[in-house]
C-alpha cells in the first residue's frame, strides 16, 4: 500500500550531506511506490515559538510564517523524515525550531506513525548523532501513536557533497526509504 512520505531536510546549505542522504531516501521511497515530497526548510520564514500556547486551543499557530502550510503537511503525511547537519553534537537549529513550531499537531488528529531520522557531519565517531536523536525522540514520546522506526548517519562530511564519498551511507539512506 502507497504511503504518503514527508520528507524535511533543515540544512541551511544547498546541496548538503544531510539533503543528499534525504534525497536518496526518497528515491529508495518512490522506488516503491510511495507518494514523496522534499520540503527544505532553506530560505524559509520560519520564526521561533512564542509559548503562547495558542495552538493548544485552535490547532493553529499564531504566527503567520512558513509553518501555517508545513504543519498540515505533517499532519496528512503517513511517513516523516527529518533530515539535519550535527552542528556541535546536536541537530541544526533550524530542525529544533521545526519541531518546536510542530507543536499543531500536539492536539491534532496526526497519520504519521513511522518517522525517519538522517544526519550528517564532520565527526564520524557512533556517537556523534546521539544527542541530536534523543532530542528527536523527545518530540516523537508526545505523539504516543507515532515511533522512531530507523536512522542513517553519515560521519567524516565537511564540504557539502562530500556525502558522495560514503556510497554505503547513500545507501542505506536510499534502502531505508524502499523499505518504508
Amino acid at each position: 500500500m502507497s504511503k504518503k512520505v514527508l520528507i524535511l531536510s533543515a540544512s541551511p546549505r544547498k546541496n548538503s550531506n544531510s539533503e543528499m542522504l534525504a534525497r536518496a531516501f526518497a528515491a529508495g521511497a518512490e522506488a516503491s511506490g510511495n507518494e514523496v515530497e522534499l520540503i527544505s526548510l532553506r530560505g524559509k520564514d520560519l520564526r521561533f515559538c512564542q509559548g503562547c500556547f495558542a495552538c493548544q486551543r485552535t490547532g493553529k499557530c499564531v504566527i503567520a510564517d512558513d509553518m501555517l502550510w508545513i504543519v498540515p503537511k505533517m499532519e496528512q503525511a503517513d511517513v516523516l523524515v527529518f533530515a539535519t547537519p550535527i552542528y556541535y553534537y546536536e541537530m541544526s537549529g533550524q530542525m529544533k525550531t521545526l519541531l518546536d513550531r510542530g507543536n499543531p499537531l500536539f492536539v491534532a488528529d496526526y497519520r504519521f506513525r513511522d518517522i525517519y531520522f538522517l544526519s550528517s557531519a564532520a565527526e564520524d565517531e557512533e556517537e556523534v548523532p546521539l544527542r541530536a536523536q534523543s532530542g528527536l525522540e523527545g518530540w516523537i514520546a508526545c505523539f504516543p501513536k507515532a515511533r522512531l522506526a530507523g536512522c542513517v548517519f553519515g560521519g567524516g562530511v565537511t564540504e557539502c557533497g562530500e556525502m558522495k564519498n560514503r556510497p554505503d551511507r547513500l545507501e542505506a539512506a536510499r534502502a531505508m526509504g524502499a523499505s518504508v
